[in-house]
């Protein structure tokens, strides 16, 4: 049953307009008190100045980008270049200490030029020479992008090429000549989730209002787009739409310009590589007399799947405690990521004419969490990868099925780890579940500030990683830090993410309220000493557990939340997420949203912590309207609530390493400011490199991807150019 829209009741409407004059001057005021209250004295300074030494480490690991041409791509940045470099280099330049760069484009140089805030958005390249590209830049670090061609030979855009106005535009090439897009044609061509409905393939040297249409959408869905397999030999192009966040319809295009539909199942993930066909259902997956679990993952030959044949090879069955991480194709061999309890573990797998052999991946140490970076299907059959813990700054090594493993780059050390150690426990929710979650800190210390991370859905897993803002604005003050695996993520699969979802939101909060809590039981913390934080979906969280669990935790910060759930599917990209959280339009489901919504949650006789809103203007996934209405509502029952709003920096918050350094250190400001007892209370470290030698692990670091972990998700999948919040 659909229920009224009528909004006249929500006070903080004209704080959704994000240019309005009395907005602007609202935000300028909230933004000019938190500046004055946080960021003066020398203790702020250091802590800024430490974190920007982080991001701008001349040493840190330039993670490459394979493209299928043999040279290593990266994007650059430090304080002599705020917005990047994009280069790529050789291989054995890459080995150098100091590797030589060949700089393809200098943004900050193009921003000078054309007196534009750009921002890099992304790039892909046109096989098999690479030499053509499509470049995407953002204002100010929207997602929303201008797309221009660009000559890698001639370092110049290309004059008449392929150029596409500021948009949520999705592209990939054909061939030299003609790209598949969507984008923003005007009145009727976006979904109500502001993403391309139409799919066209555009020729070169044409208009685009001229592009020949080939698949359409509808407005209620998420959205459609088109893309080519570039594969030699199996040159397929296919086209998708996505009925929601997890459910897909998608078609094989045949030269003969007819659709044939790809018979799996509408919430299953899926591709192709070569003659095979993998497919990974999130629901259990009856075909014939067997049901495949979902989570699992199923191989067969493409065609053959097209012509009838079910005979699946199944690669990966879940267990209580294993799930799929996630799969990527060397040229002829698949490489597989596996969870168990959290612990990474990397397997080889090839296929043969008596089925699929599996074995350790080669050269990747048993002693250590590893993680796929990246492979070169295209190419050869090597392959990176990274291993760091919580403790352990990241290796980066050179992998070649029947060679070993080669160390290219080591991180470096940013914060010393004497006495410190890693452990994991498991926490006890309200229904019973076990919650694992990690710690970090000296075990022999009293109860002390502690930071809490969390997130908790869209099937995001969040598995350890060093983290060298934490290390040196937290671990080295003496604090500790921990990270929760709760429902509504990734980590034991689909069942794990499927249970905290929709009408079950609630236990993902509850959840975070069991660890929480077991921190205490412990004695590694107080409420009074534990603050919590949580990006995006995790800002949700955040504020869940403001105005749920008041009394568990001494301090919040919440970075470009979600925080109204009557309005969020109405503001920007959130009308992508009713599968995630339900539709608030329909009684039944505003029902349970009206019982967590924390805008709609706020009570002036409950006592709060401390809350710290963190957001931007240019953010067009998440509207600022969220954390401003939020922070209006708490000062109107006059709670302890603090604000600010970058002017840029997109769903990240920050467009540089010097916003991000001083947002980071403004945080961390906040929380050790409301939960650490006096500033002397707590035995510090001095600030810089430490060796890590002497510190211990208790249960193991498992493995991770090497961005930080505190990063909250920005996209799903190569298949699917939606994001998450």
């Amino acid at each position: 049953m659909a229920i009224s829209t009528d909004d006249s009741d929500d006070p903080y409407l004209w704080l959704e307009d994000l240019d309005g004059p009395e907005a602007t001057t609202w935000v300028r005021d909230r933004n000019a008190e938190t500046v004055a209250a946080l960021t003066g004295g020398p203790t702020f300074a250091a802590r800024q100045a430490g974190i920007r030494q982080v991001l701008d480490a001349e040493d840190r690991i330039p993670y490459p980008g394979w493209r299928g041409d043999g040279f290593y791509y990266d994007l650059w940045r430090d304080a002599a270049h705020p917005r990047g470099l994009w280069r790529r280099t050789t291989l054995d330049q890459y080995r150098r200490p100091e590797p030589e760069w060949d700089v393809l484009l200098d943004l900050d140089a193009l921003a000078r030029t054309e007196g534009e805030n750009w921002v890099w958005g992304g790039v892909t390249t046109l096989p098999p020479q690479h030499r053509r590209c499509l470049i995407s830049l953002s204002r100010g670090g929207a997602d929303a992008v201008v797309v221009r061609e660009y000559d890698l030979a001639d370092r110049t855009f290309v004059d008449g090429g392929f150029t596409v106005p500021e948009a949520k535009t999705d592209v990939c090439w054909i061939d030299a000549d003609h790209i598949w897009i969507g984008t923003d044609l005007g009145p009727g061509s976006l979904t109500d989730s502001g993403y391309p409905r139409v799919v066209l393939r555009w020729r070169r040297g044409t208009s685009l209002t001229d592009a020949e249409v080939v698949y359409e959408a509808s407005t209620v869905d998420v959205g459609a787009y088109g893309w080519r397999d570039p594969t030699p030999g199996f040159e397929r192009d296919f086209v998708s739409r996505s009925l929601d966040f997890y459910r897909s319809e998608s078609f094989l295009l045949t030269g003969a310009g007819q659709r044939v539909r790809i018979p799996v199942p509408e919430d299953a993930e899926w591709g192709v590589r070569r003659e095979w066909l993998l497919v990974q259902p999130r629901t259990p997956w009856p075909v014939g007399d067997l049901t495949h679990p979902a989570g699992a993952l199923l191989a067969i030959r493409f065609d053959d799947f097209l012509t009838g044949a079910r005979d699946f090879d199944v690669l990966f069955r879940p267990d209580e405690h294993t799930s799929l991480g996630g799969s990527a194709w060397t040229r002829n061999h698949l490489i597989l990521t596996t969870l168990t309890d959290v612990r990474s573990r990397l397997e080889l797998l090839t296929p043969g004419e008596h089925g699929w052999r599996r074995e350790p991946l080669p050269g990747v140490p048993v002693d250590e969490e590893s993680c796929l970076v990246e492979t070169d299907p295209d190419r050869d059959d090597s392959y990176l990868v990274a291993s760091e813990g919580f403790l352990q700054p990241a290796t980066l090594r050179l992998g070649r099925l029947g060679g070993g493993a080669e160390t290219l780059k080591r991180a470096p050390a940013f914060f010393d780890t004497d006495g410190l150690a890693v452990r994991q426990f498991f926490a006890t929710s309200a229904d019973g579940t076990p919650v694992p979650y990690f710690v970090v800190g000296d075990p022999a210390a009293p109860a002390g500030p502690t930071l809490l991370h969390g997130y908790g859905g869209f099937e995001v897993s969040l598995t350890p990683g060093y983290d060298g803002i934490i290390g040196r604005g937290w671990l080295a003050r003496g604090g500790s830090y921990a990270v929760a695996n709760i429902r509504g993520g990734g980590e034991y699969g689909p069942r794990w993410h499927r249970a905290a979802l929709r009408e079950h939101r609630p236990r993902a909060y509850a959840d975070f309220a069991a660890v929480a809590t077991d921190l205490v039981t412990r004695g590694i913390t107080t409420p009074a000493m534990l603050g919590i934080e949580g990006g995006s979906n995790g800002g949700l969280l955040m504020g869940a557990m403001l105005t749920r669990y008041p009394s568990l935790v001494g301090a919040v910060v919440a970075n470009v939340p979600l925080l109204d759930m009557r309005r969020y599917h109405r503001l920007l990209a959130g009308a992508s997420w009713i599968a995630e959280y339900g539709d608030p339009d329909v009684a039944e489901d505003w029902a349970y949203l009206r019982e967590y919504s924390p805008y709609h949650n706020v009570r002036g006789e409950v006592r709060y912590p401390p809350v710290l809103f963190v957001t931007s203007t240019r953010d067009d996934r998440v509207h600022p309207g969220h954390a401003r209405k939020m922070t209006a509502r708490l000062r109107e029952h006059g709670h302890d609530v603090s604000y600010y709003e970058n002017v840029e920096g997109g769903h990240g918050a920050a467009a540089n390493n010097e916003q991000r350094a001083f947002i980071e250190a403004m945080s961390l400001e906040f929380l050790w400011r409301k939960l650490a007892p006096s500033a002397d209370s707590v035995p510090a470290q001095a600030v810089g490199g430490g060796s890590g030698s002497s510190s211990t692990t208790t249960t193991g670091v498992p493995g991770r991807t090497f961005s930080s972990s505190r990063r909250w998700p920005l996209a799903v999948n190569r298949m699917q150019p939606f994001v998450v919040c």
